[in-house]
Parts: structure tokens; sequence; C-alpha cells
């Protein structure tokens, strides 16, 4: 499953936001986390492709 951060960043004039998503290892089985920061429009893109 996928989390995204509830806290906003601001810098300059532009809203972004970080968001986090656990990502399970091929490898080893293990889950890994992934940040990103980005526009709030691209969050849910970015969290339903694998």
């Amino acid at each position: 499953m996928a989390k995204k951060t509830v806290a906003s960043l601001q810098t300059s004039s532009k809203r972004l936001t970080k968001a986090i998503k656990m990502v399970k290892s091929p490898k080893s089985g293990s889950y890994t986390f992934v940040e990103s920061v980005m526009t709030p429009e691209a969050v849910n893109e970015w969290l339903s492709k694998k």
C-alpha cells in the first residue's frame, strides 16, 4: 500500500507535495521507501504506477 504525507512544501510561488510509497523488492522480498517531491496534481498518478 502507498501512503502520502500530509505536509506540503512551499518554495517561492510553486506548491509542492512530498509523497512516500513502499515498494517491494523483487530480489529479497523486503520493502523499501521511495520518496519524491512533486506538484499535488501528479501525486495520484505517481502512486498508482508500479
